[in-house]
């Protein structure tokens, strides 16, 4: 039985304060502009969800009209997660997730502003280790030359 292990989104609020793009909208606000950018932010976060199960991580996308995606975790091949120095002062991180599951197939996944970004990247990487063991699933790399 599939069991959730964490729900996350983005966030809007740690993306304000916690990035040079979000200290520049700040200071956009002084013309107005600012708020809009905030507001359009903010939309798009509310409207993706991710989920993270012991067997897939799920991203939910739409606010009128829904779509779910998923991956399942033994088809993710590597994570990495990046933060500069501000984005450390409200623990944000950009989680990217490579697979050669369909859903990347055009490019890899990636998770900004995240909350806990280090703990979930840690999450995802021993879930991702568990469902391989679970399914008896081995990575293999050919490299052709």
């Amino acid at each position: 039985m599939e069991k959730s292990v964490t729900r996350f989104r983005s966030s809007t609020f740690r993306w304000l304060f916690g990035s040079l793009s979000g200290w520049g909208t700040v200071l956009l606000c002084l013309i107005g502009v600012g708020l809009f950018i905030i507001g359009w932010r903010w939309l798009t976060n509310i409207a993706t969800q991710y989920e993270l199960t012991d067997q897939r991580l799920i991203i939910q996308h739409g606010i009128i009209i829904k779509t779910t995606d998923e991956i399942e975790l033994y088809r993710i091949k590597d994570t990495s997660i990046a933060y500069s120095i501000i984005n450390q002062l409200t623990d944000i991180g950009t989680i990217t997730i490579r697979s050669s599951d369909a859903t990347t197939a055009h490019g890899d996944l990636v998770l900004r502003d995240i909350p806990n970004g280090r703990a979930i990247r840690e999450d995802i990487r021993r879930l991702t280790d568990a469902a391989r063991q679970l399914r008896r699933v081995r990575e293999v790399d050919i490299d052709v030359e």
